[in-house]
Formats: structure tokens, C-alpha cells, sequence
């Protein structure tokens, strides 16, 4: 780091905010650039990137909707985090000129809270559940009646006196997302008018992601270093939002007025993320597999310990994009890293590795 990043890193330090995702202290934002960072999320099908299937059949499903004067179908929005679930859900709203209400599975806790949500929604709504695959049983059997017939069943009272009532709710759209598809209820996905699953973005897509951000951003970016960051973003347009805000901050604080490819891959050197998008905890998982661990297989509570991660946290967080990328294999026994992964780190595979 020269000095005068130095100097400006104390700055940010006596003044700013620091950025939860990379630990980097970045400058108190004015009204004009937190509308800007809000903005990067795409306001319509037109302007949505990837998912080309998914966006096409949800063209056909509201096109549909709008033509005959209903409400949409529920919607099932499935895939791994960052991919625009939930921009998705801002787009079906703004599609069908309604009014979104967020809210997510783990804040529904008990089937009062769902009810007092439901019973508030007016004709056309559209309510939006993350993460729904974490609501309780309980709460879930609420959402059934609901979905299906626009009723819900109301207990009153206790004992011998208890009695039902019913409540008529208005037609609503109800659009789910999940990160963990199995985890959905039968009874529940099966309510779903239409699920669609989100894939993983390639380098071409995610490059005109990253040139979009950029010019919602006010940051001038050449096509080759787009395509650095979305080289190194895990095929996640969250992700490459997120470097292409720390390129912005490297290239601010060196006085660049474009960002270039070189500047761009001396950001993220420094940020720590290399060619193949790996941070510093994934280095650190194929170090101890093929450093210590090298040739045995390896739980995953003991490289949990032996990094000092949650299990859930390695499991969840980190191992995918190492499965995905051949980078590590997992056996009966335990993790093993793969050939792929010895020549990541630079290390000799024992016995010539694994294919």
C-alpha cells in the first residue's frame, strides 16, 4: 500500500462506514450515491441479464395475467444466493403495476404474524417471502388456504368457547424464494403456480452486468476489465457488484479515471481474490488439504476447526464453488483435494493426485 493510501485508509477510518463483505472502510455515501447503489438492481424484464429461459417463460405467465385482468400466479423463485431472486420479485410487482411486500421466513415466527401480513394485503398485492423454506410448520399451514382458496381460518378464543371465523382475502400474488429447494414442503412447493430455478451466470453476462453497474455508478470501466471482474465474481451478479465497488474504491483512491484491466486485477489482487474468483478462506481450505492434510480425507468439522470456520460456514459457504470447480472431492471418508486444487496452490499432488 503507498503512503497516500495509507493516508486516505486512516481517513476513511475516522469518518466512514465499513463494508460488511470485505472489511473495507469506504467513505460516508451522499443521497445521491446511496439512491445509486440501490439502483443497480434492474427495474424490469427488459433490462434483467441471464436467465434467459426463466425470463422468458415469466414474460408468457404475467403477459398472460395482465391479458385476462387477474392476478399472476404464485411464483417459486429457487437457486443460490445473490443470483436476483429478489429483484426478480421487484420486477413481477412493477410488471403488473402492484404494490411488494417483503418479508422473509425467519421473521414469520409464530401463524399470528403471518395472519396480521396476509389480512393487511389489498387486491393485486404481491407479497414476497425469503428464504420461505425456513417457516415454521406451523406458520406454513397458514399459507395453504391462503394460496389456494384466498381464506383464512381463525381460532378465537380457547377451550369449549373457541370458534372459528373465516376472513376473505383479497387476490394476491405470493412469490417465494429459496436457496435450498429440498427444504420446501411438498404440499407447499406444489401450491406454486410456477417455480423457476436460477442458474449460475457465465463470464459474458456477468461482464454486462458489471458494465451496467458501472455507468449506474458513475464509474468509466474498459470491456476487458468488466470481464476481469466477472472472471473472478462465481458466476453471482451480487458478487461482482460487490468487487466492482472495491475496484471503484481502489481506482478513487489511486486517482484513476478509468478503470482498466490493470487496474481492475491489481484491486482484487489486493482484496485477495484471485483468477478463479477464490478468496482468502477457500485458499486456506486447499492449503490444509493439501498441506497437512495431503493424501487423507478430512472431515468436515475437522477442517472447520483446522480453519477456524463453522462447519455450517464451510459447508454452506465455501465448499460449493470448490465442488463446482473441481478444486476438492468429497468420499465417504472425509475432503480430499483434487489435482485441480494441488496446482491452484502451487503444490505436487501425491501420487499424481486425483483426477
Amino acid at each position: 500500500m503507498t503512503r497516500r493510501e495509507s493516508d486516505l485508509a486512516t481517513a476513511f477510518d475516522a469518518d466512514g462506514d465499513v463494508d460488511a463483505g470485505t472489511g473495507l472502510v469506504v467513505p460516508i455515501a451522499d443521497d445521491h450515491e446511496r439512491h445509486a447503489e440501490v439502483s443497480l438492481r434492474p427495474s424490469s424484464l427488459s433490462t434483467f441479464v441471464g436467465q434467459r429461459d426463466l425470463v422468458g417463460h415469466l414474460e408468457i405467465v404475467l403477459g398472460s395475467a395482465r391479458a385476462r385482468g387477474q392476478v399472476c400466479d404464485h411464483l417459486l423463485f429457487a437457486g443460490p444466493p445473490g443470483l436476483g431472486k429478489t429483484s426478480l420479485a421487484a420486477i413481477v410487482a412493477h410488471e403488473m403495476g402492484a404494490t411488494l411486500r417483503v418479508t422473509s421466513g425467519p421473521v414469520l415466527a409464530r401463524p399470528g404474524d403471518l395472519v396480521s401480513l396476509l389480512s393487511d394485503l389489498r387486491d393485486g398485492d404481491v407479497l414476497f417471502i425469503d428464504e420461505i423454506h425456513r417457516l415454521g410448520r406451523a406458520v406454513e399451514e397458514v399459507l395453504y388456504p391462503a394460496m389456494e382458496d384466498r381464506r383464512l381460518d381463525v381460532m378465537i378464543g380457547r377451550g369449549p368457547s373457541a370458534r372459528a371465523i373465516r376472513l376473505d382475502l383479497g387476490a394476491f400474488t405470493l412469490i417465494g424464494a429459496t436457496t435450498r429447494t429440498g427444504l420446501v414442503a411438498a404440499p407447499l412447493r406444489d401450491r406454486f403456480g410456477f417455480v423457476g430455478q436460477l442458474d449460475l451466470y457465465d463470464s459474458e453476462e456477468l461482464s454486462a452486468i458489471v458494465t451496467r453497474s458501472a455507468s449506474l455508478l458513475g464509474v468509466t470501466i474498459v470491456d476487458d476489465a468488466a470481464r476481469v471482474i466477472a472472471d473472478r465474481s462465481r458466476g453471482t451478479p451480487r458478487i461482482a457488484n460487490r468487487l466492482l465497488r472495491r475496484v471503484r474504491d481502489v481506482a478513487a483512491v489511486r486517482e484513476e479515471t478509468v478503470v482498466t484491466s490493470t487496474v481492475a486485477t491489481a484491486a482484487l489482487d489486493l482484496f485477495g481474490v484471485d483468477e478463479r474468483g477464490l478468496d482468502k478462506i477457500d485458499r486456506r481450505i486447499l492449503g490444509l488439504l493439501c498441506g497437512p492434510f495431503s493424501g487423507q480425507p478430512v472431515g468436515l468439522v475437522t477442517l472447520a476447526q483446522a480453519c477456524g470456520e463453522e462447519p455450517a460456514t464451510i459447508e454452506d459457504a465455501y465448499e460449493p464453488y470448490l465442488l463446482r470447480e473441481g478444486f476438492l472431492v468429497r468420499t465417504p471418508r472425509g475432503r480430499l483435494a483434487t489435482e485441480r486444487g494441488y496446482r491452484h496452490v502451487g503444490r505436487t499432488p501425491p501420487g499424481g493426485g486425483l483426477v
